[in-house]
């Protein structure tokens, strides 16, 4: 994507590719930092600590952690078990997102049938390169099948404004490029529609408000900033089409685990007959468990999370208390959106229904 006329993603090697470069998601809007991982600890932490965030660009991040196992290897030989060790860690930096799994797997698989140490590392480095390939030409055709479903939109406005409505951030930040559900949001804009996106704020990181707000306004989607609870009033009064969400872990019968609010907005748009659509990669699908409510975990954050909130004054960056200091908090990142309240899944294969009938014949390969 282009940030002040250059191209930029979020997470790329060095010119030695020995460093793994990512922008801090913590300093936005009002820093751009960039941070090097040279290490596993420094990826961990970086998935831990959100730097880095976002079901595919956790997966990203997940598979140039293996690779940066191999480059720091204690054994000139990198022995299979210290991978499977490392690769164990990595997976267990943050348990709701499916793509750090998928990620690491992906990789550690393509090293483990290599003996030589240097058929290793290229194994790796080639892998995790793949990977990061594959998730943005998902991205892409995510946006390519889903700006169908806004045009007939506008078209049944006769041109007027669209507008979208988006929980947490699913844009090219928690991607590589173009997002998830910012995707088709992307293409309607290059497409010439007249397209408005409303934000919601997303308590307790404000990853609308800092994030999504940021990259819609740098590529010049009109946007307009919203609180969380907001979302159902909106749509009471007729002003919001369509909802489209991300996810970081989708079950094969199609429930959702997306950032902590989304049910609700679920909740209002089925009342008020507002489509509501999850777009999503192959790689966030959990093609082993059925009961989303009951078999995927819920992350739950650091209560400080809730706490404190991050913003600018006239010296710069500040964190500021916003509760008693004594008040017990309780921070779930996550909840989960059953099947019967999702319109349909918008996939890099077309959209679908969401049942696991229709999502297997969009991916028959999956069994």
């Amino acid at each position: 994507m282009r940030v002040d006329g250059k191209d930029l993603r979020t997470i790329w090697l060095d010119e030695n590719e020995t460093v793994v470069k990512i922008i801090d998601q913590r300093k936005l809007p009002h820093e751009f930092v960039i941070v090097d991982l040279k290490t596993v600890d420094d990826a961990i932490t970086a998935i831990k600590d959100m730097y880095v965030r976002g079901a595919p660009l956790i997966g990203v991040t997940g598979a140039y952690a293996v690779y940066l196992a191999t480059l720091n290897a204690p054994d000139p030989q990198i022995a299979n078990a210290y991978l499977i060790g490392e690769a164990a860690r990595i997976k267990a930096a943050r348990p709701t997102a499916v793509n750090l799994s998928w990620g690491v797997d992906q990789v550690l698989s393509a090293i483990l049938k290599r003996i030589a140490p240097e058929d290793k590392i290229k194994a790796a480095r080639d892998s995790a390169g793949a990977i990061t390939a594959q998730e943005v030409e998902n991205c892409r055709k995510i946006g390519q099948h889903g700006l169908p479903l806004i045009e007939k939109i506008s078209r049944h406005k006769a041109g007027k404004t669209v507008n979208v409505l988006t929980h947490c951030n699913a844009g090219w930040l928690a991607c590589i490029e173009h997002g998830t559900a910012t995707a088709p949001i992307y293409a309607a804009f290059d497409h010439g529609l007249d397209i408005h996106v409303w934000v919601d704020e997303t308590r307790p990181l404000n990853q609308g408000t800092r994030l999504t707000a940021w990259e819609l306004g740098k590529h010049g989607v009109r946007h307009t900033i919203i609180t969380d609870n907001a979302g159902g009033h909106l749509m009471q009064h007729g002003m919001v089409d369509l909802v489209i969400v991300g996810t970081d872990r989708t079950t094969v019968t199609g429930d959702v685990a997306n950032k902590i609010g989304t049910y609700l907005k679920a909740l209002a748009a089925r009342d008020n007959n507002v489509p509501f659509y999850v777009a999503l990669p192959s790689s966030t699908f959990d093609w082993n468990i059925k009961d989303g409510i009951g078999d995927i975990p819920i992350e739950q954050r650091d209560p400080e999370e809730v706490k404190y909130v991050q913003g600018l004054d006239k010296d710069g960056p500040t964190r500021v208390l916003i509760c008693p200091p004594t008040s017990p908090c309780a921070n779930f990142a996550f909840d989960v959106t059953p099947a019967r309240f999702v319109t349909g899944f918008i996939t890099e294969r077309g959209t679908c229904k969401a049942t696991e009938e229709d999502i297997r014949k969009l991916f028959p390969e999956k069994g």
